[in-house]
C-alpha cells in the first residue's frame, strides 16, 4: 500500500483542473518546450519568404494554425494538469520529439513530401487527443468536459488520414474542416461548464506563456531584417540606415503589443479566455508575414513592391487584432476610461495602413519605412498621452 502511494506520487497523475495553483511561475520545462516551436515557426516562415504567392500564404496560414494549436494544447494541458511528476516530464518530452520531427519534414514542403508531413501531424494530433482523454481516465468528473476535445480531435485525425488517400484538390475542403474541429472544442465545453456553474479563467502563467510565444514570433521579425539587409550587395551607410529604420519599426510594433496586451490581466471566464487565445492567431500570423516581407523588402525589383503590400496588410491585421484583444482585457480603475479611445485609435491607424497599401504610392524603401515608423510613433505618442494624462490626474 505504501509502495502504491509512493509510485503514484512519483508517476504523478494529471492535476485536477479545479485546483489551480496560485501565483504559479512558468517552469524551465515549459520554456524548453517553447524553444522547439521556434524551429517549426522558423521553417515555415523561411519557406514562405522563398515562395511569395497567394497559394503559399494559405499554406503558411494553415501550417501556422496547426503548429500553434499543438503548442496551445500542450501548454494548456501543462498549465491545468501538469505537475512535478515523471509523467508530466515524459509527456512534454515526447511532444517535443514530435515537433522536432515535424520541423524536419517542414524543411521539405513539396507535394512529394506531403505524406510524411501529414503522418507527423497525425502523430501530434493523436498524442494531444490522448492527453485530454487521459485526464478523464484519471479524473472521471472531468470526462464530460473533455468529451468535445476527444471527439472533435479524433474527427480531425480521421480527416488527416483521409487526405492521404484523396487527391490534393480535396485539401481545400479538408484543411479548413480540420482547423475548425481543432479550435471548436473550447466553445462547446464552455456550455457544459455553465450547466454546472463551473468556470475557468486564463491563468496568469498561461497568459505569460502566450506572451513568450509572441516573443518567439517577434524574433522572426529581427531575423527577417537581418536576412533582408544581408542580401544587399553593398553594406554602405544607406544600408545601415535601412537597418536602423526596420528595427525601429519592429520595436514600435513590440511596444504597442506588450504595453497594451501583455501588461494587463485577461477578463474572467472560459469563453473570454478562449476568444483571447483565438485572437492570437491572426496577430501572430500577421507578425510572421511582416518577417517574410522584410526578407525581400530591400531588393530593388518587383518583390520589393509585393513585400510592401504584404507588410501594409499585415500591420493592418496586427493592429486590428490588438484592438480586439484589448476588449478582452481588464484595465485598472481610472484607466478603464481610456480603453475605448485606445481601441478606436488602433483601428484608425490600421485604416490608414489599409488605405496607404490599397492605393500604393511609389516610394523607395527608406521613405516607406520612415512613413511606417512615423505612423506607429504617432500611435505610441497618443497612447502615452492618454496613459500619463490619467496618471497625472491621479497624482493631483
Amino acid at each position: 500500500m505504501a509502495f502504491s502511494k509512493v509510485s503514484s506520487a512519483w508517476w504523478g497523475p494529471p492535476k485536477k483542473f479545479d485546483a489551480p495553483e496560485e501565483d504559479r511561475r512558468v517552469s524551465w520545462l515549459e520554456l524548453f518546450y517553447d524553444l522547439v516551436y521556434v524551429i517549426a515557426i522558423a521553417r515555415i516562415t523561411h519557406h514562405l519568404s522563398q515562395h511569395l504567392s497567394l497559394e503559399s500564404f494559405f499554406e503558411y496560414a494553415a501550417l501556422f494554425m496547426l503548429i500553434f494549436w499543438g503548442w496551445l494544447n500542450g501548454s494548456l494541458y501543462h498549465d491545468l494538469h501538469g505537475n512535478e511528476g515523471l509523467r508530466t516530464r515524459l509527456m512534454t518530452l515526447w511532444q517535443m520529439m514530435i515537433i522536432a520531427a515535424l520541423s524536419i519534414t517542414l524543411d521539405h514542403l513539396s507535394p512529394e513530401d506531403y505524406a510524411s508531413i501529414t503522418v507527423v501531424f497525425m502523430i501530434m494530433q493523436f498524442y494531444i487527443t490522448y492527453l485530454w482523454w487521459s485526464v478523464g481516465f484519471y479524473d472521471p468528473s472531468h470526462r464530460k468536459y473533455n468529451l468535445p476535445y476527444t471527439v472533435l480531435y479524433l474527427i480531425s485525425l480521421a480527416l488527416m488520414g483521409l487526405s492521404l488517400v484523396l487527391s490534393p484538390a480535396w485539401l481545400k475542403v479538408l484543411v479548413p474542416l480540420i482547423i475548425i474541429c481543432n479550435y471548436a472544442p473550447p466553445f462547446i465545453s464552455q456550455f457544459l461548464l455553465r450547466r454546472t456553474n463551473t468556470d475557468l479563467n486564463l491563468s496568469s502563467s498561461m497568459f505569460e506563456r502566450l506572451g513568450l510565444f509572441t516573443i518567439i514570433v517577434f524574433g522572426e521579425l529581427v531575423i527577417g531584417v537581418v536576412n533582408g539587409i544581408g542580401e544587399k550587395e553593398v553594406l554602405d551607410f544607406s544600408a545601415w540606415v535601412d537597418f536602423g529604420l526596420a528595427l525601429a519599426v519592429v520595436f514600435a510594433l513590440w511596444w504597442i503589443f506588450f504595453t497594451l496586451v501583455s501588461q494587463r490581466e485577461p477578463k474572467n471566464g472560459f469563453l473570454n479566455a478562449s476568444l483571447l487565445e483565438l485572437l492570437y492567431v491572426p496577430a501572430l500570423i500577421s507578425l510572421g508575414l511582416i518577417a517574410v516581407s522584410f526578407t525581400s523588402l530591400f531588393v530593388d525589383n518587383h518583390e520589393a513592391y509585393v513585400s510592401e503590400n504584404i507588410f501594409g496588410y499585415a500591420v493592418t491585421i496586427f493592429l486590428i487584432s490588438v484592438s480586439l484583444m484589448i476588449g478582452l482585457l481588464e484595465f485598472p480603475g481610472a484607466f478603464q476610461k481610456i480603453k475605448r479611445p485606445i481601441r478606436v485609435s488602433l483601428l484608425l491607424t490600421a485604416l490608414l495602413f489599409l488605405i496607404a497599401t490599397f492605393f500604393h504610392i511609389e516610394w523607395n524603401v527608406r521613405t516607406y519605412l520612415l512613413g511606417v515608423l512615423i505612423l506607429l510613433l504617432a500611435e505610441i505618442t497618443y497612447l502615452n498621452t492618454q496613459y500619463y494624462g490619467i496618471r497625472a490626474k491621479l497624482e493631483e
